[in-house]
């Protein structure tokens, strides 16, 4: 499941083991990158990976520095006019460093909710580690690690860091107890196709509940890919996987591999949907006439 956004979420708490006791006689298991609702949903979420962060940071980095350098384009400027003393000069330096390295990025994070140029040019978004937007805490932590890690050390130490740590996490996102999350997600592939005109009678009357769910996801992702592969490879996997499928459904229809795959996609897709549908219409009939205060309690 897509995660939602994290200014909205509910408190999730983030599970970096494999395994979560839910009940003494209960298991669930968990991937490194999943975080656990308080409903007990697993969402996966995705961080953003070593080079993007670096490639983000880059960015950033890049951005102060055309800051710095207009500021001491300003500054020769303004002490060629005498409208600045030389003596004020150390002191209006240390400020831009100050503002650049530290105030700077925490503004900008604390007001877009972990976005920057950076982030935003990577896809990502820098979250807390339960999967909440992060706030003023945690960027004013990760700016000033930052000055030693990023500026200080032209960024060896966050690479160091962030390469060997799961998640790219840098020094600062650990001390705050934040990551990067990936806002960029795949787009949704498009649906199935109808059943074919010609295979309308065959539909109505064809078994494929005896299809095994291992052999049911590769045909759904054969359905899916088909498009993109080669001619040659694309007709021989079809006759396989047809093959493979004649055994468990009745009848099989008379014709290629491929439209034999999409008529049973298309027919499994169909009669979950309207078994999906037909659940929901009993359920909203069940509860249409249940009352609001259980029978025999008296009114007060």
């Amino acid at each position: 499941m897509p995660a939602q956004d994290p200014a909205v979420a509910p408190s999730r708490v983030i599970v970096a083991p494999s395994r979560v006791i839910d009940a003494p006689s209960r298991v669930i298991d968990l991937a490194q990158d999943e975080i656990l609702t308080g409903e007990a949903v697993a969402l996966d979420v995705q961080p953003v990976g070593f080079f993007l962060r670096g490639l983000g940071t880059l960015i950033d980095v890049v951005v102060g520095l055309l800051v710095f350098v207009l500021f001491a384009l300003v500054t020769s400027w303004l002490i060629g006019q005498s409208v600045v003393d030389v003596v004020a000069l150390p002191i209006l330096t240390v400020t831009v460093l100050v503002t650049v390295t530290v105030v700077m990025p925490t503004a900008v994070e604390t007001m877009t909710r972990g976005r920057s140029l950076g982030k935003l040019a990577v896809g990502g978004r820098i979250v807390r580690a339960d999967g909440g937007a992060s706030g003023f805490r945690q960027a004013f932590i990760r700016a000033l690690v930052g000055v030693l890690e990023i500026w200080l050390t032209v960024g060896a130490v966050a690479a160091l860091v962030g390469a060997f740590t799961p998640r790219a996490q840098r020094l600062g996102d650990l001390m705050a107890g934040t990551y990067s999350e990936r806002t960029r997600t795949p787009r949704l592939p498009p649906p199935a196709a109808a059943v074919a005109p010609d295979l309308a009678a065959w539909a109505a009357v064809a078994d494929v509940a005896r299809l095994p769910d291992r052999l049911s996801r590769r045909i759904a992702q054969f359905v899916q890919n088909a498009d993109a592969m080669q001619p040659p490879a694309r007709t021989r996997l079809a006759a396989s996987l047809a093959q493979d499928t004649a055994v468990h459904v009745s009848p099989v229809p008379a014709v290629d591999g491929e439209t034999f795959l999409r008529a049973v996609v298309a027919v499994r897709r169909d009669r979950e949907l309207r078994a999906l549908r037909l659940e929901d219409q009993r359920v909203a009939a069940l509860t249409a006439t249940a009352s609001s205060v259980p029978r025999g309690f008296p009114s007060r």
